[in-house]
């Protein structure tokens, strides 16, 4: 390969849609650039036949032949859209990722694409960033579970196969943490926050075999990931020994410049390069400038060659030499009734009942009358964010309105928007009121539009925009029983309101059979098991409020005023870490160790120790619990979290049945990662208290003794 071959191969142009800015190539450019062997990779681009053109071009017009790797945002569905990554999470089972990822890579790969930029592996406590919607939450270990998933769903045993597409951990890394949930912003992270929150769930993508990693926006540590080599080279490629390649964000080689990092595009080619950076998105800074830096001696020959090669690798595992094209006669064209019902039982099992008082649902199917009111009460707009574009233009959510009728087919329905999404016009509430007075029960369809939440979607307010908390107080006021349904990508400060309203369903954004999913949970055909993957937080002042925050010397005691909290605020969350509720009650026990003590030896060795609970379901109907075991390190070298959590499941049981839930905790869920930069994992004699219950508030503990 001539240098210049192989710095197209490290070149990733746009080929339609644009995410962010400074991506100017057209179609023309992207073609030209394919046909003189200078472009290893195309996103955006969709379909068998889009994609075939360009392959076509690569493959036959160029010198040598090389295939394009195409790429595309496939982040929670593709033709057939999933509910947004963070409602997963709150399924609190790892399951549901992993069917979205296997109906995904279907979906992609037989329009043409070979890779998609998922799963997100940040971990992030800040509920004001948009891009919450695309995580886990605030947890490591939920969303090294949920990420591990989501790689083996898109990835397989074998990414040859058809059905299959490279998956790609992003953002690396600490891109949750940014200040102020400014999309992009500065993170200023030690390295035992680093190693101990940040880096588990990108651990855990490479352990499941994930084959590419992205490059985040932020700094880290003064940084820039772009240029940062201690995370790209001495801990992805080094430490961790990653034999994949790392893709830039869009623009984010030369950003460098704006960052104040590179002193003009040739610096910011070099010091990417240099970091770990192996293909560049969009900006064309190593294309442009690569072959001058390499004969002044500014980056180094074997480095380019080893980016070459870890791209031309995948291509390889893809299968792209043999079989290049995509088989146009088989493309997917849209969802079918298999895959919308993968996403309607997904959906369903995403949603967290956060308060239901006095019975109020299920509802009856034999209702008589039901209003149903609020600005999503009849939108087909609850994709949620990173809908892909075709899909969304296509395949609106199904509406909550129609699947109520559906759901309950004696009932007179009514509906009345009541107020827009955003904007201060309350004329329609008084017909929303009207409506309510007359019906048996209303549902109160509220929340964000998807284009709030996402990236560059920062809100300083999360509460509910416009003038929907009016809407929701008016209908309490009428004294009728009512039902309010958030749809949002993000936590939520759900005001004075929640003290009115009898019964509180979380939805999210539920994807395209949103509305028959939340009619679903409403009448009882499917139990609310979901649980939160991240608290709300009471008021934005409260931020960052999170279940696992480190111990101080002062914790908060109540009426104590030199205690670590508020004076006018609680110093917990309005709604806790792993909350939820069901249509029926659990009685979970005390926790049980297979074993008081253990030597540190023993666990370094690979031995474990089991903790067991029962738990029970003491109601009246069939539902779903999530048991969750917390560790908490007594005292330590560092200061440790006040708890983590280190296990979890989800059962579904019978009236009266029981059932055994175990779990094994051994040296990587009893240790942590000090500040040493070269990465030393500790695991420290003496006491650890062992929580098992049904939130991150659990009190039933044990003490586990290592010494």
């Amino acid at each position: 390969m001539t240098v210049e071959e192989k710095l197209g191969q490290l070149q990733q142009l746009a080929g339609a849609w644009e995410t962010g800015p400074g991506g100017n190539s057209t179609r023309n450019a992207v073609e030209s650039a394919a046909r003189a062997g200078r472009l290893g990779s195309v996103l955006s681009a969709f379909g068998a036949r889009s994609t075939n053109a360009l392959q076509r071009i690569a493959v036959e017009e160029s010198r040598l032949g090389i295939p394009l790797l195409f790429g595309l945002d496939v982040i929670h569905g593709c033709w057939t859209t999933f509910p947004i990554p963070l409602a997963q999470a709150a399924s609190f089972d790892p399951g549901v990722a992993r069917t979205d990822a296997e109906v995904s890579a279907k979906e992609a790969r037989a329009n043409g694409v070979h890779w998609t930029f998922a799963p997100m592996a940040d971990v992030t406590r800040e509920p004001r960033w948009g891009r919450v919607a695309e995580s886990c939450g605030e947890d490591p270990y939920l969303t090294a579970e949920f990420t591990a998933a989501k790689v083996a769903g898109y990835q397989g045993r074998d990414l040859r196969a058809k059905d299959r597409v490279a998956a790609c951990a992003k953002h690396f890394v600490a891109y949750g943490g940014a200040e102020g949930g400014r999309d992009y912003n500065t993170v200023d992270v030690s390295e035992a926050r680093l190693r101990n929150l940040y880096l588990p769930p990108f651990r855990a993508a490479l352990d499941a075999g994930a084959a590419t990693v992205m490059a985040s926006f932020n700094t880290v540590g003064g940084v820039p990931a772009h240029g940062n080599a201690h995370a790209l080279t001495e801990i992805l490629k080094h430490q961790w020994g990653f034999d994949g390649f790392v893709v830039s964000d869009w623009n984010g080689v030369r950003e460098l410049v704006a960052h104040g990092f590179a002193e003009d595009d040739a610096a910011a080619a070099r010091l990417a390069l240099t970091a770990g950076v192996d293909m560049e998105m969009v900006s064309t800074t190593l294309r442009e400038h690569g072959e001058r830096l390499l004969r002044e001696g500014r980056i180094d020959a074997g480095r380019l060659d080893d980016a070459v090669a870890r791209i031309l690798r995948l291509k390889f595992t893809l299968g792209l030499f043999d079989d290049p094209y995509a088989d146009e006669g088989a493309a997917v064209a849209g969802p079918v009734p298999a895959t919308r019902r993968a996403a309607r039982a997904a959906a369903a099992r995403c949603m967290v009942l956060l308060k239901n008082e006095r019975g109020t649902l299920p509802l009856r199917t034999s209702v008589g009358s039901v209003a149903v009111v609020g600005p999503f009460s009849d939108s087909g707009d609850l994709l949620g964010t990173w809908a892909v574009p075709a899909a969304a233009a296509k395949y609106p959510s199904v509406r909550v309105l129609d699947a109520v009728r559906r759901a309950a087919p004696g009932a007179r329905v009514t509906y009345a928007r009541g107020v827009a999404a955003e904007g201060g016009d309350t004329r329609g509430i008084r017909a929303a009121v009207a409506a309510a007075r007359a019906a048996d029960v209303t549902v109160v369809v509220v929340g964000e539009p998807p284009a709030l939440s996402g990236e560059a979607a920062a809100r300083a307010d999360i509460g509910l925009p416009g003038v929907q908390e009016r809407l929701i107080e008016a209908v309490a006021r009428t004294g009728r029983p009512f039902v309010v349904v958030l749809v949002n990508g993000r936590p939520l400060t759900v005001g004075g309101w929640l003290d009115s309203a009898p019964a509180v369903l979380e939805a999210w954004h539920p994807g395209v059979e949103a509305g028959n999913a939340i009619a679903d949970v409403l009448f009882g055909k499917v139990d609310p098991g979901g649980r939160l993957p991240v608290s709300f937080p009471r008021a934005v002042g409260q931020i960052p409020v999170h279940y696992n925050h480190e111990s101080t010397g002062r914790p908060y005691a109540a009426g104590v005023k030199y205690t670590s909290g508020y004076l006018d605020l609680p110093p917990d969350p309005q709604f806790a870490f792993g909350h939820g509720l069901s249509y029926t009650t659990f009685r979970i026990g005390a926790p049980r160790l297979s074993r008081a003590s253990v030597p540190a030896r023993a666990l370094h060795a690979g031995d474990t120790v089991e903790v067991s609970a029962t738990v029970t379901n003491t109601g009246a109907r069939a539902g779903d619990e999530v048991v969750q075991l917390y560790v908490h390190d007594v005292a330590a070298s560092m200061a440790r979290p006040v708890r983590e959590l280190r296990g979890f499941e989800r059962v579904t049981l019978a009236p009266g049945a029981t059932r055994t839930v175990r779990f094994h905790l051994g040296a990587r869920d009893l240790g942590f990662w000090t500040n040493d930069p070269g990465g030393e994992f500790r695991l420290e004699e003496g006491a650890f208290d062992l929580y098992v219950g049904n939130s991150s508030t659990a009190t039933a503990k044990r003490r586990l003794t290592v010494t």
